[in-house]
This record gives structure tokens, sequence and C-alpha cells, in this order.
């Protein structure tokens, strides 16, 4: 989109909040709770195959914590926010705005990631919203499942054997400092720019 003028500072106020949540969730799925947990995201193609079929083997619960789809789509999502935020870090619109870190590339390279930022990266991180909210309609309205409220609320009804996530007070004050710590790396690559 072409913006400019106030806009274009509250685009890189926007960007500076998605870089603090991106760090957040890259470092939540790390040390998060058992279904934030990237290592909690199924992959295997027969899994995904048996999940696509709607064949899962007894006892298996694809349905708890992000099913095979949506761990790809969760991929899919912070991987292009990754990229719109690196790009734009370095972009230079030729006429007032530039990216915090532009100083530290050429100025072909600035432009070329410019580029991308307005046009491929922005096409495709539209294009995978689109999809993530189809899919979550789908849920929704053909196989009758919430999937917002439990991701608001952290909670969601499931047999008794299934494994709690932990939320405690220790969970929560993790959560706080890590929000803020990733707030303040957000900070600290902003005034890298000078």
């Amino acid at each position: 989109a072409k913006i400019g003028g106030a806009a274009m500072t509250w685009h890189f106020r926007f960007g500076f909040v998605i870089l603090s949540l991106l760090a957040f969730r890259l470092v939540w799925g790390l040390v998060g709770g058992r279904w934030s947990r990237f290592a909690s995201f199924v992959f295997e193609p027969g899994t995904v195959v048996r999940y696509l079929r709607g064949a899962a083997r007894e006892g298996e619960q694809l349905d708890v914590g992000h099913s095979p789809l949506g761990s790809f789509s969760v991929f899919a999502l912070l991987g292009i926010v990754a990229v719109q935020v690196g790009t734009g870090l370095f972009a230079d619109d030729e006429i007032a705005n530039i990216g915090p870190l532009n100083r530290f590339v050429t100025t072909d390279t600035g432009l070329s990631l410019t580029s991308w930022h307005k046009t491929a990266g922005q096409w495709t991180l539209l294009t995978l919203v689109a999809l993530h909210v189809a899919a979550i309609l789908y849920y929704l309205w053909v196989k009758k499942t919430d999937l917002v409220g439990p991701m608001l609320s952290g909670d969601k009804s499931l047999a008794a054997a299934t494994p709690a996530s932990t939320d405690t007070w220790g969970t929560r004050l993790l959560a706080l400092g890590l929000g803020g710590a990733c707030i303040a790396l957000a900070g600290w690559v902003w005034k890298l720019g000078g």
C-alpha cells in the first residue's frame, strides 16, 4: 500500500509492536506452556495424512493444541511476519522514511528489500492471513469447533487423560518478564538506527 506522512509513523509503530510480539512468540514457543511449545507441533507426514483423512490412531490427540495443518500455518505465518519485519527494518521509500537498520545496508539492498516488503511480502502475508481466517471459519461453521475461544481464554474441554498445559503464577510472571524483554529488544533494534 502507498502510505505517507502520519500513516507511515503509525506503520513504523505497528512494526515495532509486531517485532516485539514476534520475538515473544518465538521465545514462548521454546519455553511456554505445553501446547504453546513448538515441540508439541505435529509434522510427521503420516500423521498429517491421517489427520486429513480423519483417521487418527487410537489415543492420538491431533486436535489438542495445534493440529498438523495448524502447526504448518503457525510456522508459515511466523516466517512471513519475520521476513516482513526484517525487510521493513532495512526499507527505504526514497522519500522521507527509512527503516531503523537501513544504514547498515547498501542503497540497492535497501531498495530491493523495500520492493519485496511492499509487493511479494505484503501479498504473501495477506494470502496466508486469509487462508488462516478461512480455516478458522471452516472449523467453526463446518466442524462446529471454536478455535478462537480456547486460544483467547487458554481453556478447552478435553478428555481427562489429556496432559494439561502449565498455567501458574510462575508461568504468567515468566510471560510478563519475557514480554518486557522482547519490548526492550525491539526498542534496542529501533535505536540501532540512530
